[in-house]
C-alpha cells in the first residue's frame, strides 16, 4: 500500500477540481502575473536606461545583480520562514512589500537609489515565487498539481508581453516623467490590487496539520469541501474504505534545517543545489539580456525592444504545453530534455544575424525556457515534506538567486568578448542542469507528498 497518509492528507488527495480550486488559482495566479513582469521589466528597460545616460552598463549589471541579491535574501528569510508563519500570511506580506518597494523604484532619482530600491524590492520577490509553488502543492491533489503549478506560471508569462509591449508603447513617451516609470508603475499598481483580493485565501490545511493545528486544519478543509462537492453528505471527512491508510502525520514534529542533510534528503539537497546555481545562468542569462545583447550586436534601440517583443508573445506557449504535458510525462525527464534544448537554442539566438533568425531562435528558446521553469517549479516543492517544504525550497531555491546576482556580473564581463561567447557560457550551464536532473533527480509524477518524503 505505500506510506500511509495523514487525515488531512487523504481528504485533500480525494478532493475533485472544483469551484475552490478555480478561485484559488485565479487569486495565486495574479500573483504570479506581477511577480514574473517586475523580474521582467529590468530587462526591456535596460536598453534605454543605457541609452539615456541614466546608468552605465557597469550600473546596468548592478541592477541586475541587487534584484537578485534582495532574492537571495528574501528567499532565505521570508521563503523559509514561510514554514513557521504560514504560506497565507507569508504570500500578503511579501506581496505588499514588493508593491511598495516598486513603486519606489518608479521615482528613483538617480542610479544609485535605483539600484539600492531594487535590492528592497527583491526580497518580496524572491521569497514569493517559493511560497507560490509550496501553496499550490499543498492543497492540489497529487493527480492535478503539476498542471495546477503550471497554471501559475502560463499567468506568470504572460506577464512578459505585457510587459514588453508596455515598454514598446511607453518608452519612447514623457507624460509628467520619463516613459519607462510609467512602466514600472504599472506593475506595483497591479501587485498592490492583488493584494487587497488575496485576503480571500485559505491556509494551507497540510501547513497547519503541520502545526499541530488540526481543529483549523479541519474547518479550512471542510470550506474548501464545500466549495468541491455536490452534496453536503460527500464532504464530511475521510471515507470508511480511506481510514486503513490514515495515520497521525509525523509532519508535526518540530521542522529542522539539519534534517536536509540527512538522508533521505541529503541527495534531494544536494541535486537542487546545483540544479538551482545552473538553471539561472541559463534562464536568467537570456531572459534579462536579451536586449542588451541585440544592441552589442548592431541593431538599434527601437529594434531591439522589436525583437525582443515579438519573441515575449510566445513566453506563456511554453507554460501552456506544461499544462498538458505535466501529468502525463514524468516531470524528471521532461526537465532533462528542456535543459538540453535550451542550450541548442541558446546557441543558434548568439550567432543569429539576421531579424528572422533572431526572431526565431529567440522564440524556441523563450518557449522552452518558460517550459522548463514550469516542469521545475513542480517538481522543487515535491522533493520535501511540509514541515520543511518551504525551508528546503527556499534554501535551495536562495542559490539561484545568489547566482543570478553573480552571474549578471560574469556577463556583464564575458560580454566584452562578444554575444557568442556568452551564450557558451549559458550552454554549458543547462547541458550541467541536464545532467545532474538526470543523476539524481526522484520521479514524482502522480505520488502522493506524503510517500515522496519517504
Amino acid at each position: 500500500m505505500g506510506t500511509a497518509l495523514s487525515l488531512v492528507a487523504a481528504r485533500i488527495e480525494r478532493l475533485p477540481l472544483g469551484k475552490f480550486h478555480r478561485r484559488f488559482i485565479v487569486l495565486v495566479s495574479l500573483g504570479t502575473f506581477f511577480d514574473i513582469y517586475d523580474i521582467f521589466v529590468v530587462a526591456y528597460i535596460g536598453p534605454t536606461l543605457q541609452q539615456s545616460g541614466f546608468l552605465t552598463l557597469k550600473q546596468f549589471s548592478l541592477l541586475m545583480a541587487s534584484g537578485f541579491l534582495g532574492m537571495f535574501f528574501g528567499t532565505i528569510f521570508f521563503g523559509m520562514g514561510s514554514d513557521r508563519l504560514g504560506r497565507r500570511v507569508s504570500f500578503i506580506t511579501l506581496l505588499l512589500i514588493y508593491s511598495a518597494f516598486t513603486l519606489a523604484s518608479a521615482f528613483a532619482p538617480s542610479a544609485n537609489w535605483l539600484i539600492v530600491l531594487r535590492f528592497f524590492a527583491g526580497l518580496g520577490i524572491g521569497a514569493e515565487i517559493v511560497v507560490i509553488g509550496t501553496y499550490v502543492t499543498e492543497i492540489v491533489p497529487s493527480y492535478a498539481r503539476g498542471r495546477y503549478v503550471a497554471l501559475t506560471q502560463v499567468a506568470g508569462f504572460s506577464a512578459v508581453p505585457v510587459a514588453a509591449i508596455l515598454a514598446w508603447l511607453l518608452i519612447p513617451t514623457h507624460f509628467l516623467m520619463a516613459g519607462w516609470r510609467w512602466v514600472m508603475v504599472i506593475g506595483a499598481g497591479g501587485a498592490l490590487l492583488t493584494w487587497w483580493f488575496r485576503r480571500r485565501l485559505p491556509e494551507s490545511p497540510r501547513w497547519l496539520e503541520s502545526q499541530g493545528r488540526v481543529a483549523e486544519a479541519d474547518a479550512a478543509l471542510r470550506s474548501l469541501e464545500k466549495e468541491s462537492f455536490s452534496t453536503p453528505e460527500q464532504s464530511l471527512g475521510s471515507p470508511p474504505d480511506e481510514r486503513e491508510q490514515i495515520e497521525k502525520p509525523r509532519d508535526q514534529e518540530r521542522a529542522s534545517f539539519a534534517e536536509l542533510w540527512r538522508p533521505p534528503y541529503l541527495k534531494r539537497t544536494v541535486m537542487l543545489i546545483i540544479f538551482q546555481t545552473l538553471q539561472t545562468i541559463g534562464f536568467y542569462g537570456f531572459a534579462n539580456w536579451a536586449p542588451t545583447f541585440l544592441m552589442k550586436r548592431g541593431f538599434s534601440l527601437l529594434h531591439s525592444l522589436e525583437y525582443t517583443m515579438l519573441i515575449a508573445l510566445v513566453s506563456p506557449v511554453g507554460p501552456i504545453l506544461a499544462v498538458w504535458t505535466s501529468d502525463r510525462l514524468e516531470r524528471k525527464w521532461t526537465i532533462v530534455l528542456l535543459a538540453l534544448l535550451v542550450a541548442v537554442f541558446g546557441l543558434g539566438f548568439g550567432s543569429a544575424s539576421t531579424a528572422i533568425a533572431v526572431v526565431t531562435f529567440g522564440a524556441l528558446l523563450t518557449l522552452c525556457n518558460h517550459w522548463f521553469s514550469a516542469a521545475f517549479h513542480a517538481f522543487q516543492a515535491e522533493l520535501f515534506p511540509t514541515r520543511i517544504r518551504a525551508t528546503g525550497v527556499g534554501f535551495t531555491y536562495s542559490w539561484s538567486r545568489l547566482s543570478a546576482a553573480l552571474s549578471s556580473l560574469l556577463i556583464g564581463a564575458v560580454l566584452a568578448y562578444g554575444v557568442p561567447a556568452v551564450f557558451a557560457l549559458l550552454a554549458a550551464a543547462m547541458t550541467g542542469v541536464a545532467v545532474v536532473v538526470a543523476t539524481m533527480g526522484p520521479r514524482t509524477n502522480r505520488v502522493a507528498l506524503e510517500q515522496l518524503s519517504h
